[in-house]
């Protein structure tokens, strides 16, 4: 497109906005909910099975992250051809790569809760579907909120996997845009694109602390927006 040309008004720029927020939109609401069932599954094991789950949720966080994209490339093109590049491999391989941090969180939190609550309601009489979602589920609120906060600013500022799994234009997102025309040299447009995706990332942090914020002062904790910060961070980590 024109590069003297706003970012709404350039077609490849307006595509690559729309396709970044499919990309994160889409794989924040697949990760966050198997992630959370996997944290409580793994959580619920004992001994070696609860050893060997932990580390195979944690392999994608310690591997090198252009190990992963050339790994998924391989598994796509070798093993599971079927499955195209470009949108449906890019989502597959951010699900593959964020799921373990939805774990870490909701096992962090699961921890900090312990079974106490969950006992106390199955001795009252609940069934124990009844103890996970009235009693378990609003406990963990705070670590869903940190998931969607974490998956989406990772998957929306990602590069890697998503030029691995790339199959063109049509599958570029901003990273890429980004990344394709600074060879050209810096435009006002190419500018305000890469403000555009700063900005973004950190209205989902904002949108987060305050979303965590909500629920400490509806639940009677005390602490407000600094407390809530503080939260999403260590959760984060």
């Amino acid at each position: 497109g024109d590069k003297y040309a706003s970012v709404f008004h350039d077609d490849s720029m307006r595509q690559a906005i729309v396709n970044s927020l499919v990309l994160a939109t889409t794989t924040m609401l697949i990760v966050t909910p198997l992630g959370l069932a996997l944290a409580i599954g793994s959580h619920r094991l004992k001994g070696k099975s609860a050893t060997a789950v932990q580390g195979m949720t944690s392999v994608p966080l310690i591997t090198p992250e252009i190990v992963v994209g050339a790994a998924l490339l391989l598994t796509f093109t070798r093993l599971f051809s079927g499955i195209p590049l470009g949108f449906p491999a890019q989502l597959l391989g951010n699900v593959t790569f964020s799921v373990s941090a939805v774990v870490v969180i909701v096992r962090a939190r699961l921890v900090s809760i312990g079974s106490s609550f969950e006992e106390a309601a199955r001795d009252l009489g609940a069934t124990r579907f009844q103890a996970l979602r009235y009693v378990l589920m609003p406990l963990l609120w705070p670590s869903i909120v940190a998931s969607f906060v974490v998956v989406f600013a990772t998957v929306i500022d990602d590069f890697v996997i998503t030029s691995f799994l790339s199959a063109g234009v049509d599958s570029e997102t901003v990273p890429l845009r980004i990344y394709s025309s600074v060879k050209g040299g810096a435009t006002p447009a190419l500018n305000a694109l890469a403000t555009l995706l700063v900005a973004t990332t950190f209205t989902a942090l904002t949108l987060g602390v305050f979303g965590l914020s909500f629920w400490r002062k509806r639940h009677g904790e005390t602490g407000g927006f600094k407390t809530a910060l503080s939260d999403l961070t260590r959760m984060g980590e």
